[in-house]
This record gives structure tokens, sequence and C-alpha cells, in this order.
């Protein structure tokens, strides 16, 4: 089944109402053998991809992973990218702010760790993290110390969205081609999968008593989300809301979403002048002889 990308895209200046959108669609597989199979196409093109874009070294791929709890963000990761040469790929998990990285501006702690040319760069939560907890607690922002203070209405969400939109125009421009995608489960889906992760002892540590204290900021953050995508979703740095109840559609909505924004790029292996070839060939001749 072919899946069209455009059925998850947010465009531009479009409003987002979360509550509009499935959280489950029809299964993209007939088993979990089939399911397996197709990842594992995926995979296989992903790899090529991937071994294009490092060899060409003109573009690079941002990847943005934005979820509640228990959506299955480390999942996607582990699963789409299984085929991905991890010397092409980094992955970079935000957690809380460190000291020195309060002292600086909201975007710099994510800024610095943007994927060089030739790699994909994955974002496990990301600066987006500043327009969505920060918003649902505001207090988090009296500790950024920024000039402007605490918020006051919502004109410091407006500044940081212009800023973000600012910032991703001017990476586009500079090569870096720029997926955002937003999970979407269900509440119900989140609260079966924090019973999981109590009922089964290997699963324990994922699930903590925060976890069920953000659970209960469930509204005020669909309200964010949605302002957050509403503001931010533009042709070059679109967002993309995937349904996220069956983690094995989800991987497979991904997967297509990733290989199709590759697949736009026309990457090509790098060409090989007259000049290079005839050097390539002299050495060979030298090694075909025993040298």
């Amino acid at each position: 089944m072919k899946i069209d990308i455009n059925d998850f895209q947010i465009r531009p200046k479009k409003t987002v109402k979360l509550n509009k959108r499935p959280t489950q669609i029809e299964k993209l597989y007939k088993s979990k053998k089939d399911y397996e199979a197709l990842l594992g196409k995926y995979t296989e093109r992903l790899s090529r991809q991937q071994q294009l874009l490092y060899s060409s070294n003109s573009f690079s791929v941002l990847i943005i992973f934005q979820a509640m709890d228990a959506a299955g963000k480390d999942g996607v990761i582990k699963h789409v990218m299984s085929g991905v040469n991890p010397q092409g790929c980094q992955v970079y998990s935000f957690k809380h702010p460190s000291a020195e990285e309060l002292q600086h501006d909201f975007l710099w702690r994510t800024y610095r760790c943007l994927p060089e040319r030739g790699r994909i760069g994955i974002f496990n939560r990301s600066y987006y993290e500043e327009v969505l907890i920060v918003r649902v607690h505001p207090e988090l922002l009296r500790s950024e110390e920024v000039p402007a203070g605490p918020p006051r209405g919502d004109g410091v969400w407006t500044d940081r969205f212009r800023s973000i939109r600012h910032m991703e125009k001017h990476l586009h421009r500079n090569g870096t081609r720029i997926i955002k995608i937003f999970l979407h489960m269900s509440k119900e889906e989140q609260r079966k999968r924090f019973l999981a992760r109590i009922d089964e002892p290997e699963k324990n540590w994922k699930f903590s008593a925060a976890d069920l204290k953000e659970r209960g900021f469930w509204d005020q953050y669909m309200e964010a989300y949605e302002d957050c995508m509403s503001s931010t979703s533009t042709a070059h740095a679109p967002w993309y809301v995937v349904p996220a109840d069956d983690k094995e559609n989800a991987r497979l909505v991904v997967s297509q979403i990733i290989l199709d924004t590759l697949q736009t790029l026309k990457l090509r292996p790098p060409h090989v002048s007259a000049k290079r070839r005839r050097e390539l060939l002299t050495i060979r001749e030298r090694l075909s002889a025993g040298e």
C-alpha cells in the first residue's frame, strides 16, 4: 500500500485541531510478518539514500520528533533508522537544560547539535520544548532569566515562533532539510502504555511519577501543540501529524515521510572527472601487477 504523506502534512498557515485528526488509521500491513517485510524494504531504501546523502556532501537532514510521553519516539528512531550507517547519523535527546545552557538563548543548545552536510540529525525532543513544556509550565521561563521576564499574554510565544521560523528558513537556505514529526497518540492509549510499563518489570525503568503528573496537563499540552504547529509549519519545514496508537503503522508512515523527503533532493553519486578516472585506472594497473 502506497502511503501518501500529504495526508499527514500540516499546510502552511493551517489551523491545527488535534481532536479532528485520527490517532489510529487502517492498518498498513496484513500481519506481523508483512509489517517486518515492509519495514525491511523501507530501511534498505533509506540506507541507499543515506549513502548518497553522505557521499554527495551537499545537504543535511534534520528529523525532529515531538510527542507526549509513551508515544513511541524511541521505538520509531530505533526501527526506522536501523539500516542507516551510524557514521552518517547523529541522535540527540534533549532533557532539562543545564546551567550552561540556561545562560544562552533558547535555540543555542540545539543549534550546536545540528547535522553536518552529508548527515542525518535526529532530535528526540528539540527546541520546540521551549514553546511546549515551558508554555504549560511558565515558571520554567523564570529560570531562563530572559529580559522580558515571565510571560504576559501570548507575546513571548509569538516571538519564539517567529525566531523558530526564521532559524528554520535560514537552515533550509543553507542546505538543511527539516522534517518535523508529531506522534499523535490518544490519551486512552497513553493510559494503556503507562499500565504496561508498570505491569511489565522490564519496562519499569520507563515510568516515573512525573509522567503521571504531566498526564494531568494533557489538555494544556494539546492546546500548546496546536498553536505551535499552526504557527511553525511551513513549506520548507512542514509538520507531520502521524497517528501513533498503532506503533507499527506509525513506523511505516514515518519511513515514507523520510524517504520521500530524501528523494526530493535527487541525490546522485559524486561526479568523477576524466582526469580522476585516468588516475584511478593507473592505480588499478599497479595494484593488478602486484605492487
